[in-house]
């Protein structure tokens, strides 16, 4: 019988596919690296074709891994959001490479839609704020490149899809064109209220109807992979964003309860319950979960650069070989020197929601070196969580404790600092792929192979508690909230 689920993670810079047994142990784990593509300053793209490739690739390791196709019962897939595409139903061919969520080419059809009065409307209706962090200003960027496509759209030619919604329809050979929920609640056209489509939205943001695909639970049938691609039909029986299935991999089942993922962006996520939040402090309200008859709300802020501050370290500036050197490039610093790193490469994100907002260093003196820099955008990131944990706090929510994964998780100066910081204990699980491990769960769930997701086992935890003297504490946050004043002031112009 077959036993075993298949997780596909389909991230910002890799695709990774890992195989769960009964237990929700890995036991097998391929991935590819993603190329990023920079056409001008500010924008973002990928490849469909080559996620599409690489997703077969490493779903057919980890399936040989284990012993062949027999082994596997059902496929979870987790992605990430917002990343838009749009493609010919007929041909299944992209009309356009993927717009990533990272990605600012909108900031001016958004601001524009602000200064018109309608962001709280949208608010009111999506949970959603206005920025080109969200699908549906791309939609309307890549259709109005050719009145053709546009016309196309709107006579039900093209399909559009974050990325869960692609890999379905290619995996099932294009029967299934199909999102879940929480995807769904990501594109400024999701009514989270009624949980269905907006007209209003989709009016407004000029995204014709057409092109929307069917929206079911986080635990639906979505299909069957076409059985050309493993050599047998698999169903594809569970499937959320990345974040929210990072917080049902989690555990985070209960209201109150907060996970933080630190990977090339971060992302705190506080599950709300069954009614729909409404932040006064800039978060996002969004749509956790929807399964096993269970529903879920969640107020979430964004750290746009997290584990991309890193990178640049590495690939920009060229101060560390590998991330794990920064770490010790931190530690062997007595203070920060003064320095701050406001890591706004692509904007800031929660709560300040300023996409004109770019990179600053502040606080620079003669004696600073790359050690300095490389501490300050460490410490940013952990600025940056207590920033949004403000925010939550000033929305009625009680945070006492985090629980983080992430790549940036295994450095353990970072996680200590994150702890001074925001005041609360910190605790990570020693299995680190908590977002796969969530569509895992929900996919066992849609396949009957788990009764509820409560019933998912527990995971072992490490954790980090404050050590701070408060007053040293308040100084660095006080510096840094003159770094961020900084580089506001200098979008403002």
């Amino acid at each position: 019988m077959s036993t075993h689920i298949l997780a596909i993670d389909q991230g910002t810079t890799s695709t990774r596919a890992i195989v769960f047994d009964p237990d929700f142990k890995p036991r097998a784990s391929a991935q590819v690296e993603l190329a990023q593509h920079y056409p001008q300053p500010g924008w973002v793209e990928h490849d469909p074709e080559e996620i599409w490739s690489a997703t077969l690739q490493v779903c057919r390791d980890v399936i040989a891994q284990v012993g062949g196709v027999a082994q596997i019962a059902a496929i979870g897939i987790t992605n990430q959001r917002e990343t838009t595409i749009v493609w010919d139903r007929k041909t299944s061919a992209p009309v356009h490479r993927a717009i990533v969520w990272q990605d600012r080419r909108t900031s001016d059809v958004c601001a524009a839609l602000r200064e018109a009065g309608h962001e709280q409307r949208v608010q009111e209706t999506t949970g959603l704020l206005l920025d080109p962090y969200f699908s549906g200003t791309k939609i309307a960027w890549i259709l109005d490149r050719d009145p053709v496509l546009r016309a196309r759209a709107e006579a039900g030619e093209l399909a559009f899809g974050t990325i869960e919604s692609f890999l379905v329809w290619r995996l099932t050979g294009g029967s299934v064109h199909a999102s879940d929920i929480t995807n769904a609640s990501r594109t400024l056209l999701f009514d989270i209220s009624k949980r269905a489509w907006s007209e209003e939205m989709c009016a407004l943001l000029r995204v014709p109807q057409a092109l929307l695909p069917d929206v079911r639970a986080c635990d639906a049938h979505f299909g069957e992979t076409d059985r050309g691609h493993f050599g047998a039909a698999i169903p594809i029986a569970g499937m959320a964003g990345d974040q929210q299935a990072a917080l049902v991999g989690h555990g985070c089942l209960e209201p109150g309860m907060a996970k933080v993922t630190y990977g090339t962006g971060a992302f705190l996520v506080m599950n709300m319950g069954a009614a729909a939040p409404r932040s006064r402090n800039r978060l996002l309200a969004t749509i956790g979960y929807q399964a096993g008859g269970a529903f879920a709300y969640a107020l979430e802020g964004s750290i746009f650069s997290a584990g991309a501050s890193v990178q640049w370290l590495r690939d920009g500036l060229k101060i560390i070989q590998s991330s794990a050197e920064s770490e010790k490039l931190a530690a062997g610093l007595s203070d920060n020197g003064g320095v701050y790193l406001v890591p706004a490469f692509a904007g800031l994100g929660a709560p300040q929601w300023n996409a004109q907002a770019r990179g600053t260093i502040v606080g620079l003196s003669r004696d600073s070196n790359a050690a300095h820099i490389a501490r300050a955008a460490l410490e940013a990131v952990a600025y940056q969580t207590r920033d949004l944990l403000d925010a939550l706090r000033a929305d009625g929510a009680r945070v006492d404790a985090l629980l983080v994964d992430g790549g940036m998780t295994a450095n353990a100066w970072l996680m200590q600092f994150l702890a001074d910081i925001c005041e609360v204990e910190v605790a990570c699980p020693a299995f680190q792929e908590v977002t796969a491990l969530g569509a895992a769960k929900l996919a066992a769930l849609g396949s009957s192979r788990l009764r509820s997701l409560e019933a998912a086992p527990s995971a072992q935890m490490r954790g980090w508690s404050p050590l701070m003297a408060d007053a040293e504490r308040e100084r660095l946050r006080a510096a840094w909230a003159g770094a961020v004043a900084s580089a506001l002031c200098f979008a403002e112009g």
